[in-house]
């Protein structure tokens, strides 16, 4: 659901509907992990994170996995906030 979270089928579904406007990586809390949020709407939609099926939050060790999970989901592109 997109209340808390997006899961993963739900994210390859509006990809392949072409839903997804913006995503957006960046670090979990200033720490090492990334995390992946995208944004349905326009500029005034909030920012929807990516989760996993245990956690709230799904994460990745690199921006190298995050790219290739973007990559098997049908996703573009993304942009990266250091």
């Amino acid at each position: 659901m997109i209340g808390e979270g997006i899961h993963e089928e739900v994210l390859r579904a509006l990809v392949e509907q072409h839903a997804v406007r913006e995503c957006l990586v960046a670090r979990i809390a200033g720490g090492p992990d990334w995390g992946l949020s995208i944004r349905l709407g326009g500029s005034g939609a909030r920012w929807v994170p990516v989760r996993s099926r245990r956690e709230s939050l799904r994460t990745w060790a690199s921006l190298t996995a995050v790219g290739r999970f973007a990559d098997s989901v049908g996703l573009g592109g993304f942009s990266v906030e250091l």
